[in-house]
């Protein structure tokens, strides 16, 4: 299991085993986004891989905020900074 994915499960208290929900549709998630990428060198000192850069979206919400328009980076921060509070 990735590093990042980790701290995303155990901040939430998931398991592998759990239905985790997209952020933004509520599909089932199977990616751990960053929403500040780690860049093309990776991360090496892990300053990426933290709870507030880490967002559970499925395979179409993670292509749309990669690629598309619908999601901007803005509006992931947004529900994400939500999820957040609600967990705090």
């Amino acid at each position: 299991m990735k590093p990042h994915t980790k701290i995303y499960l155990n901040h939430f208290g998931y398991t592998t085993a759990d239905f985790i929900a997209c952020e933004v549709c509520g599909a089932q998630a199977v990616d751990i986004h960053h929403l500040s990428p780690r860049g093309m060198g990776g991360d090496p000192q892990k300053k990426k891989d933290v709870i507030e850069n880490l967002q559970a979206l499925c395979r179409s919400c993670h292509h749309e905020a990669d690629f598309g328009t619908k999601l901007p980076k803005e509006k992931l921060k947004q529900i994400h900074n939500a999820r957040l509070e609600q967990w705090s």
